[in-house]
């Protein structure tokens, strides 16, 4: 399961911080619409909410990532230490 979850939050940490630099990008470029919805077919989220919750979601996701690796670094160092 703690494997299954590490390449979850991996999987979210990438595409989240893609989204995040996708609306960076367009926020260097086209200003103007970050205040427009992220899609035709619905009124929300706009550009910039869709920005803010990619990076959130990316950094969450990324500790996570490191919190359950770091959980398996050192449960191996103490299995040498046992042994």
């Amino acid at each position: 399961m703690k494997r299954f979850l590490r390449a979850l939050s991996f999987t979210v940490f990438v595409f989240g911080f893609a989204g995040w630099i996708y609306i960076a990008q367009n926020a260097t470029n086209h200003p103007e619409t970050l205040g427009m919805p992220l899609t035709h077919f619905l009124s929300w989220p706009r550009e910039d909410t869709f920005g803010a919750a990619s990076f959130g979601l990316s950094f969450v996701a990324l500790f996570t990532y490191m919190y359950l690796l770091d959980g398996d670094k050192s449960k191996s160092s103490t299995d040498k230490h046992d042994s």
